[in-house]
């Protein structure tokens, strides 16, 4: 079988060309319908030959909060036809890369073990922006395990200043 990215790339080129105008608008709808993909119990559904596209497409559209437009009515239903549901994180994830390298911008992961809000975050963002030499959509997220410190990943670029890497280093070294 074909790797999913390579499944997906279609979609979301497509897709971001039909949404030329507006794609902050289907980035919105497009990450909730791959919230929604990605559920198990919905693949399940999907795949029993026993269920019509249309009861797909009823549960999927029935799921998501978002008003569908008809750019992602379009999208849902070609990607039920196709018998594409599961590859729809991957193509969300490459829209978002598209939309990103339009605007010149860059989504990066702060992984902390603490929250950074406010003040903090706006500093940490502003030194990440010089240290990638890129504009970064900056998201946090909590991970207790890192005991301090912080872990960026901007695309393929990780950037590890906790805790638990220099622990990590420290056992190479004395192992080593």
């Amino acid at each position: 079988m074909a790797e999913l990215a390579t499944i997906a790339r279609p979609y979301a080129e497509a897709l971001f060309k039909a949404s030329a105008t507006d794609p902050q608008a289907v980035l919105t709808w497009l990450d909730e319908l791959a919230c929604v993909a990605q559920q198990a119990q919905l693949q399940q559904f999907a795949d029993s030959p026993a269920v019509t596209d249309a009861q797909i497409y009823e549960v999927v559209t029935g799921a998501m909060k978002s008003k569908l437009d008809d750019h992602a009515t379009n999208f849902i239903r070609t990607v039920i036809a196709n018998e594409r549901l599961a590859a729809v994180p991957e193509a969300a994830a490459q829209f978002r890369v598209l939309v990103n390298k339009r605007g010149g911008t860059s989504d990066a992961v702060i992984y902390s073990a603490f929250p950074i809000e406010g003040a903090a975050l706006a500093e940490v963002s502003q030194m990440l922006e010089q240290r990638f030499a890129r504009q970064l959509n900056v998201s946090v997220e909590l991970q207790p395990e890192l005991i301090g410190g912080i872990r960026v990943v901007v695309g393929d670029e990780v950037l590890d200043t906790s805790v638990k890497a220099r622990l990590e280093q420290m056992k190479m070294a004395l192992t080593a």
